[in-house]
């Protein structure tokens, strides 16, 4: 392999660190607004309290959100697993039968040509 080969490699994997950047963040803003939103409705809360409050369902967005998202991409990986097992024995069955029609075929044209008496 040349370097110009390892190119696209690089740039896929640059380009999927980089959307798992952005997810994250993307993810951290959504966690702040949630725990801004949670806590508006906790007027009772000091300043210090709210802040505790938010960090602390911050965290907790984050981290079930992970978790989410590690349950998502384990679902993908033996959804894959299925089908790449499904294919194979398709692929078995096919070849079986493709083996199976020729042997037949090549019988009959022997049968054929086999002079009778």
């Amino acid at each position: 392999m040349t370097a110009m080969d390892n190119r696209p490699l690089q740039a896929r994997a640059l380009i999927s660190e980089l959307e798992g950047h952005l997810l994250i963040e993307a993810t951290r803003a959504e966690g702040r607004a949630e725990a801004v939103r949670f806590t508006r409705a906790l007027a009772w809360l000091t300043d210090t309290q709210r802040e505790e409050v938010e960090a602390r369902y911050q965290e907790n967005y984050l981290a079930l959100t992970r978790r989410s998202w590690e349950r998502t991409a384990q679902r993908g990986r033996d959804l894959r697993a299925e089908c790449e097992e499904r294919y194979r024995s398709l692929r078995r069955r096919l070849c079986a039968g493709l083996l199976l029609g020729t042997a037949l075929a090549l019988a009959a044209a022997v049968m054929m040509s086999v002079p009778n008496g």
